[in-house]
This record gives C-alpha cells, structure tokens and sequence, in this order.
C-alpha cells in the first residue's frame, strides 16, 4: 500500500515495479490510500494501472504493509506518528539501479531511488527517502523522515536531523550537521553547522 498519490508516490510505485523486475518482488502493489486525491492524481493513476482505495484510516484495517509516498518529510513524519502500531510495518524499498556498500542500517520504510548511492557505516532512520542519484558518504547518520532530493551529497561524517531537507543538487561538506526540520535550498553548499529549523541557501548556505 503506498500513502499519498502524488507525484512522490507514484515514483515510488515505479520503485516497486522495478524493484519486482528485478526478481526480488517486495509484494503486488495493493492500491493508493490519500486523505485528498486531486482529479488529475486519480487521472494518473488509471494510466499506471492502479487505483486510489479511499482514506489514509483504512490502512489499519487492510493486510498490507505500506510505505508512504508523500515527498515533504513534515507530512510523512505526521503520517508515520498516525500509523506507528496501528498499521504493518512499513516496507524499506531499494531500487534495483541504487548501490548499498557495507556495514549499512536502513530502518523501515527507506525508500532509496535510482541511482541513490549509500556508501558504508551509514545510517538511515525511518522513512528516509533518497530521490534520484543523492549520494550519502561515509559514516553519516540520516535521523527519521529525512529527504534528500535528486543529485544532493551528503558527504562522509555528517549528521541530519529528523525531518531535514536536502533540496536538489544541494551538497553538505565533510563532518557538517544539519538540525533536525531544517531546510538546504537547492544548489546550496553547507560548509558551517546549520540549527535546526533554519532554511538556507547558496555558496555557501547561509
């Protein structure tokens, strides 16, 4: 089951149909589940061959695992805290095309794109969602709902607090820690801590 059938969600059913192309089937894809599915969202859906089953409250009531398809961590985590021992675990999802090294820890609902690349001694916390070609280095810890948009790097040794963004292209230099709610501007460089709940943006972030 994925929650919210955005744009998000729909890429992360992508996920899953390669990811069972691939011969390491996660499970058929039951449905979508949204509080507020726009028209044309449902117009999309048809055309994946999929549907929308109703409201986010059914998920407890269906046997499904799910994973939550909904981009701006704020939400996700808010969605998660509502399902957190109501509803099956969430399933982490590694696209076929994303590279895991060593010595890793992906807690439930991960979901890693194409290209993603996670190198060794990382940790993932839940619901950390690595778009397309986001690299993480060495030894850096993603608190729970982290997202990091396309081709944003993480280098070695860093920390990212829970419910962070890393927006596009964005890259956060050696040992640096982003607090947890804050915001990288895409194309942003972070070379100084940033506090939590801070946006910033530019070479360097500020």
């Amino acid at each position: 089951m994925i929650v919210g059938c955005g744009g998000h969600g729909r890429e992360i059913f992508g996920v899953i149909a390669a990811v069972n192309d691939a011969g390491d089937a996660p499970g058929k894809v039951v449905g979508f589940v949204d509080d507020a599915p726009s028209e044309d969202n449902l117009r999309l859906l048809d055309l994946l061959g999929t549907s929308w089953l109703g409201p986010s409250d059914l998920l407890p009531r269906l046997d499904a695992c799910f994973v939550i398809g909904i981009g701006d961590p704020r939400i996700r985590a808010a969605v998660a805290a509502r399902l957190d021992g109501v509803a099956r675990p969430a399933a982490p999802l590694v696209h076929p095309a994303a590279t895991v090294g060593l010595a890793n820890s992906l807690a439930e609902g991960v979901v890693l794109f194409a290209g993603a690349r996670v190198t060794t001694n990382v940790t993932l916390g839940r619901h950390v969602h690595l778009n397309q070609n986001a690299t993480i280095g060495h030894d850096t810890v993603l608190g729970d709902c982290v997202q990091v948009n396309p081709s944003a790097a993480v280098s070695g040794s860093c920390r990212i607090g829970a419910g962070a963004l890393i927006g596009t292209n964005a890259s956060v230099l050696q040992g640096r820690t982003v607090g947890a709610g804050a915001t990288v501007g895409a194309n942003g460089c972070v070379v100084r801590d940033v506090d939590p709940g801070r946006i910033v943006k530019g070479v360097p972030a500020r």
